[in-house]
């Protein structure tokens, strides 16, 4: 286990801890004993790293990462969003962090989709298992357990992402009411180091040219953005060429090119706020605003 996950919940814990001494288990017997506080989600989420840090602690006898999630279950009982292990915190191989990562940014888009309030449960479920998947992962051995641990997540948030992705009902034979510009934003992402439009980036810009196509804005703002894994001037090249597919894409299905601006933010503007030279699923985009 890295020293570094050590300190994440260092403050957090002279709170929570009375900034009293701990015993050897105090921490994971203060967890066991806690009545949680906060949203529906934090209440949910330090009862999972109640049933995670204890399953280390006595199945595993990994006390370390028994105390790291404990400390963390402390924080969410405590009514703090905790969040998803960062990928950089933990010894994984290139495949493994480009995997993580990328199930990391599904977790956050949905997060910002507000599946936290419309599915806490789930929510807490799904961060759970991939703080599971992370940390076994990063052991490398019991293949089994990492299996387990990874199929829990994946299950959970493609239900998850089913949950939060509903479309609002609607009135029977109603019309859709104008689109209001400066409300409406749309996200791209992209892989990392990557212009390729997914296919769920391309049935997100459909959406924007049927819109547009109804509701004709005065401007499109289209501002591609890069993580912050490399260097600055090539990300910031990188985001131009992400904004400029999208702008091709919708020129493509219709939309008038003289209504579009494209900018580059790089790695200026994070959707996510990461240290230098980490990868970031949720900071690789393109926004598309209207005025």
């Amino acid at each position: 286990m890295k020293p570094l996950r050590n300190l994440i919940l260092s403050a957090g814990l002279i709170v929570l801890s009375g900034c009293t001494m701990f015993d050897t288990y105090s921490e994971i017997d203060a967890l066991n004993e806690a009545k949680p506080t906060g949203s529906p989600f934090t209440r949910s989420l330090a009862e999972e790293y109640k049933v995670f840090a204890n399953r280390e602690l006595e199945d595993m006898l990994d006390y370390p990462d028994a105390l790291h999630f404990a400390r963390k279950g402390l924080a969410a009982a405590s009514g703090e969003s905790v969040m998803p292990e960062p990928v950089s915190d933990w010894n994984l191989s290139e495949q493994h962090i480009k995997e993580l990562a990328s199930a990391r940014g599904r977790i956050i888009i949905a997060f910002d989709l507000g599946a936290r309030e419309i599915a806490p449960a789930m929510s807490a479920k799904v961060q759970a298992r991939y703080d599971c998947w992370i940390e076994r992962q990063e052991e490398n051995w019991e293949g089994e357990t990492i299996i387990q641990c990874r199929q829990e997540f994946l299950d959970a948030i493609n239900e998850l992402e089913a949950l939060v992705q509903q479309p609002a009902p609607q009135m029977p034979k109603a019309e859709p009411p104008p689109m209001v510009p400066e409300e409406a934003m749309y996200l791209v992402f992209f892989n990392w180091d990557s212009t390729v439009l997914s296919s769920g980036a391309k049935s997100v810009l459909d959406a924007v040219a049927a819109e547009v196509g109804k509701n004709t804005p005065a401007k499109i703002n289209v501002l591609g953005h890069a993580d912050t894994s490399g260097d600055a001037k090539y990300n910031e090249k990188l985001a131009f060429r992400r904004a400029s597919v999208v702008r091709d894409y919708l020129v493509s299905k219709g939309v008038n090119a003289e209504l579009m601006a494209v900018e580059s933010r790089g790695e200026t503007d994070l959707l996510v706020e990461t240290s230098d030279n980490v990868r970031e699923p949720a900071n690789r985009r393109v926004n598309i605003t209207f005025e």
